[in-house]
């Protein structure tokens, strides 16, 4: 089964000398790129996880309907918000959209896993803190789900084929050959291939004056738009299952 989901947040990267991008334009920057993910899952007729960072749901309802209503799943991402902003805002959506919010994904900050149980959440998807410029440098993880704490945790994927994770940066910077011999390895060994992507590498940042290091650059904008569509290619040719998290979990 392939889990395919997507972080999305506003680019944080600092602009180039003497450029100015607000907080509005980041917002919609974040939106157009969601928006060109969402007609690619269209395309192969796909579903999809959707993490979106606490601090801007309140300020993406019209996105997140857009999302819904095409049989996506809303979950959130936990960059540094606390407990009773995150109980607030899944209150306020769970109202507006009538649709229970499951999942939380967390990197940074981590959240002790009893306090979200008690919010309601059914299950965990926390990423690593690596140090990008290694992507090689992992050890060998447990990739079967568990639970904790009445929570299902779900593990990152690795490939045993090449002991890399599939993180957003080894999508961005890897051939989709080498990707995708990566994927077909991991689900002859594991149940499950989780995918996670970010919004803000859809971003054309030839047209926005980001200052971002070369590598996070690097086929990102419509380039990744078009990995992605050669990945659901890929896996609809090979007639390769794939569902949102909370199905494959409940």
């Amino acid at each position: 089964m392939v889990l395919l989901t997507f972080n999305i947040l506003d680019i944080e990267a600092k602009t180039k000398t003497n450029a100015q991008i607000t907080g509005d334009d980041r917002l919609k920057i974040t939106v157009d790129n969601t928006k060109a993910i969402l007609r690619i899952l269209d395309i192969h007729d796909t579903k999809a996880t959707f993490f979106i960072e606490v601090s801007i749901v309140e300020k993406l309802h019209h996105l997140i309907k857009a999302i819904s209503t095409r049989g996506h799943e809303i979950a959130f991402y936990n960059k540094n918000s606390s407990l009773q902003e995150i109980e607030a805002v899944k209150k306020n959506i769970e109202e507006c959209f009538g649709k229970q919010i499951r999942g939380i994904r967390q990197k940074d900050v981590k959240l002790p896993q009893e306090n979200l149980k008690l919010l309601e959440f059914n299950y965990v998807s926390n990423i690593d803190n690596a140090n990008i410029l290694f992507p090689f440098k992992r050890l060998k993880r447990d990739t079967e789900i568990t639970e904790e704490d009445g929570l299902s945790i779900i593990p990152e994927s690795i490939s045993p084929y090449s002991q890399l994770p599939y993180n957003d940066f080894v999508f961005q910077i890897l051939p989709m050959k080498y990707y995708q011999n990566m994927v077909f390895e991991t689900l002859k060994n594991d149940e499950f291939v989780l995918i996670y992507l970010n919004s803000w590498q859809f971003t054309d940042f030839k047209t926005y004056p980001f200052d971002i290091p070369f590598y996070r650059s690097f086929s990102s904008g419509k380039k990744m738009e078009d990995k992605l569509n050669a990945l659901l290619t890929w896996i609809n040719e090979k007639e390769m299952a794939t569902s949102r998290m909370k199905d494959y979990i409940f």
